[in-house]
């Protein structure tokens, strides 16, 4: 019965960190719609919530493996194509005769597939990159050293997400050296959440 109780405990744990990991990827690819100021600098307001999933990882990693934190990944792929497509179709669905907000509705909703792409691509490549670096310093430390493994794994994966995701949402509507200055500023944001994150891990 304990036995029982502890396993179910453990996988309502389990789920609930998917459920944080869904739900920060989510909300971070509609908050990127919306550019806000950092010191002179233009952020995508997902910066706030994309760094979450990376934490997720790391305690599904550290908890439960690397096959299981590649599954965590594995399912917020296949949500992101599901929101994508989701979003897509009700943008194509005729407006009601009464209803005036279509073009509201499009000027907030109608560049998510393209951020949503520059995500899903920065988002494999980068979880991908978190989960294998995480694991690799596990097995080198004997499982010790959590915060070194949280920090450089979050923090490297992190340089590569900004980077990839930056340029591939945003090139072609902001100059060159604003982008390049994003890229560097988001990523300086993700890791100071990283250290911060590090006592919650």
């Amino acid at each position: 019965k304990i036995r029982e109780d502890g396993k179910m405990l453990r996988e309502r744990k389990l789920n609930f960190l998917n459920v944080l990991f869904v739900t920060s990827m989510m909300a971070s690819n509609v908050m990127a719609t919306k550019l806000f100021s950092l010191f002179g600098v233009a952020m995508p307001a997902g910066v706030i919530a994309f760094p979450i999933t990376f934490l997720v990882t790391d305690v599904v990693n550290e908890v439960w493996g690397k096959n299981e934190a590649n599954n965590t990944v594995k399912l917020g792929f296949i949500a992101n194509l599901m929101f994508t497509l989701l979003i897509s179709l009700a943008r194509i669905l005729p407006p009601f005769e009464f209803w005036e907000l279509q073009p509201e509705f499009e000027a907030l909703l109608g560049s998510v597939p393209r951020i949503t792409l520059a995500g899903l691509i920065s988002y494999v490549i980068s979880q991908t990159m978190d989960v294998h670096i995480f694991h690799k310093l596990k097995v080198r430390h004997d499982g010790k050293k959590l915060w070194i493994r949280n920090n450089v794994s979050t923090i490297t994966s992190q340089l590569i997400d900004s980077f990839t995701f930056i340029f591939i949402a945003f090139y072609g509507t902001i100059s060159l050296p604003e982008l390049i200055k994003m890229v560097f500023m988001q990523w300086l944001v993700k890791a100071v959440l990283a250290l911060l994150d590090t006592p919650f891990c």
